[in-house]
């Protein structure tokens, strides 16, 4: 998402799905997720894609060399997204939203006075054809995922192992905003299905997305692919790493001097571990052992200690 610098995280994101890839003789995607407009950064794409191949991060498909299922850029891509949209109001999985900011506003403060669960009251979710013949076909709206009321998602994460979420804790999600971009649901499954995608490997703070992207999956009758959930990152004091806690963007650790190798090896070791003794690591030895196994549950904690012995060592 070219929304800002190339953040540790996010490599580390990007290098556990290149290192999967290669282990098992698969491609490595890049597809430039461009949709929340408000949050762009000019500029932050070129500084994604400069970070990867610092590292030696290289990709079999993506915006800037093609590949079988092209575009590769989500804003270029607002068609399909529509076209899916429609299918699932018409078969009564989604349904248009008109109510107002103000309105959710004041829903969302109401909330807060009773400390209720936070999340959209469906008061679209059921409205007739003659209250919608009331309604100015040019009124902005959202299209929302109808989520069921009852029941719930049980999947498997190949990290996490079973894991299960209430669907009447879920929210009747937005798919597509009032400006027609989609949101990150309904792209990224969109993507991910039409671009045969196996695996979906990213962050822990994605875990909760998993059981709305599962309901679209279902509701579309399409197959899913295998979800893994990385551990967050933490500062020494096991809180969530971040600017006050030192360089955070890779960009800054190559103008301070880091080699390229030592950066790929210690994030590596966030999260995972190949034999839980040994530090240095050549990307070659990691591409051979890389598994999901080896991946632990709990935070990953950033030493920058062992970076500078690692770079040291280097």
């Amino acid at each position: 998402s070219p929304t800002g610098d190339p953040h540790l995280g996010n490599i580390r994101t990007a290098l556990f799905n290149w290192l999967f890839a290669k282990n098992n003789k698969g491609k490595f995607i890049l597809r430039v997720e461009d949709t929340d407009r408000n949050r762009l950064v000019e500029g932050a794409m070129e500084s994604q894609l400069e970070a990867l191949k610092w590292l030696g991060i290289d990709w079999d498909e993506g915006p800037d060399i093609g590949g079988a299922y092209k575009p590769y850029t989500q804003s270029e891509r607002l068609d399909i997204y529509k076209k899916i949209s429609e299918r699932l109001i018409q078969d009564g999985f989604a349904y248009k939203c008109y109510c107002s900011q103000e309105r959710l506003t004041q829903m969302r403060e109401g909330y807060k006075k009773t400390q209720s669960i936070v999340g959209y009251d469906r008061k679209c979710r059921n409205i007739n054809s003659l209250e919608l013949g009331g309604i100015n076909n040019e009124k902005s709206y959202v299209v929302r995922f109808k989520t069921p009321l009852e029941g719930k998602i049980i999947f498997n994460d190949l990290i996490r192992g079973q894991v299960e979420f209430e669907n009447i804790r879920l929210d009747d999600f937005v798919i597509l905003k009032s400006d027609g971009f989609p949101t990150y649901h309904l792209a990224n499954v969109i993507d991910d299905y039409y671009m045969k995608i196996t695996h979906v490997m990213r962050a822990e703070e994605w875990l909760s997305s998993t059981p709305k992207h599962i309901h679209i999956y279902n509701s579309m009758n399409w197959e899913m692919p295998k979800f893994a959930h990385l551990p967050i990152i933490l500062a020494p004091d096991k809180s969530k790493l971040s600017k006050r806690h030192g360089a955070t963007s890779i960009l800054e650790y190559r103008r301070l001097g880091y080699l390229p190798n030592a950066m790929v090896n210690f994030l590596a070791k966030l999260g995972w571990s190949l034999d839980g003794e040994t530090e240095k690591i050549e990307t070659s030895k990691l591409i051979n052992n890389f598994s999901l196994k080896k991946v632990s549950k709990s935070g990953a904690i950033f030493d920058i200690d062992k970076l500078n012995w690692l770079n040291g060592v280097y």
